[in-house]
């Protein structure tokens, strides 16, 4: 059993609540992530500081990225040129109309028949050229859109709605990826939230997902908040005799703060003689 939820059961243990279906909480982040590069690079620019209020999709940091810019404007360039295709379909019609005229000649015995197929050669040269010149072009398109993927790559965006936990890198340092890397940014999920409400066994079996369950904060103004349960413990605690069940609870404002106690109350009958997780 972590620290935490030792330190949250004795707490839970010296509270004393009256309705016999109530019990304590703990109201943490959906989800807190370290917000780290798939590729090693020079942080060069950090837009957000600690208890910033994020969006997802946001930009957070940027790499040194001058050369891959650099690249990625060149590839669009490559991407963009018309220059070869228009040059081979010019050499095309160029070499249609001569061939007719020699074809023609050929025919009323008025030049060899050789020149007739040589001009033909031509022409067949000149629409060779025009298939490679589309299949460059097409490729540098290519090359532009991988170019352009790895240059996201060194720009971090925010995974979800949230607020800023703390800065774990600066710029001017080198970050890298991999596990067990410094990330850049520490990042928590708030809207919703989740809670952790720790139930005795004898309630085991009463507790459904979908279940609405008011919660009220520890430091809330609000009387309560209506949140739902996302998912029951299979498996019991055998030394504490309790179980977990955890609520997915809205907090569309951030109105909430998360790391604070909370009494859970759960539609009666839940729980036996004013219970509380032990």
């Amino acid at each position: 059993m972590t620290t935490w939820l030792q330190a949250f059961l004795a707490c839970c243990c010296l509270g004393s609540i009256s309705p016999t279906y109530a019990f304590n909480c703990l109201i943490e982040p959906n989800q807190t992530v370290d917000l780290g590069t798939p590729i090693t690079g020079l942080l060069a620019q950090v837009l957000v500081s600690r208890a910033d209020r994020i969006s997802e999709g946001q930009v957070l940091a940027h790499l040194e990225s001058n050369a891959e810019i650099a690249a990625t404007e060149l590839a669009r360039f490559k991407s963009e040129q018309v220059g070869p295709t228009q040059l081979a379909k010019s050499k095309i019609e160029f070499a249609q109309r001569k061939f007719g005229r020699l074809q023609a000649m050929a025919e009323e015995n008025l030049m060899p028949a050789q020149q007739s197929d040589d001009a033909e050669a031509e022409l067949r040269l000149a629409e060779a050229e025009l298939k490679v010149a589309s299949e460059n072009r097409q490729l540098a398109k290519l090359e532009h859109q991988q170019q352009r993927s790895l240059l996201a790559l060194r720009t971090i965006r925010s995974p979800f709605n949230g607020v800023v936990v703390e800065q774990l890198a600066f710029a001017g340092e080198v970050v890298e990826p991999g596990a067990g890397k410094r990330g850049i940014l520490r990042v928590a999920q708030l809207d919703p939230l989740r809670v952790q409400v720790v139930m005795p066994k004898t309630t085991f079996g009463q507790i459904h997902t979908g279940m609405k369950v008011d919660v009220i904060p520890e430091l809330s103004s609000k009387e309560r908040y209506v949140a739902q349960v996302r998912s029951v413990d299979r498996l019991l605690n055998a030394a504490s005799g309790t179980f977990v069940v955890l609520l997915e609870l809205p907090n569309p404002n951030l109105e909430i703060p998360a790391g604070v106690t909370c009494t859970a109350r759960f539609p009666a009958p839940v729980g036996e003689g004013g219970a509380s997780p032990p």
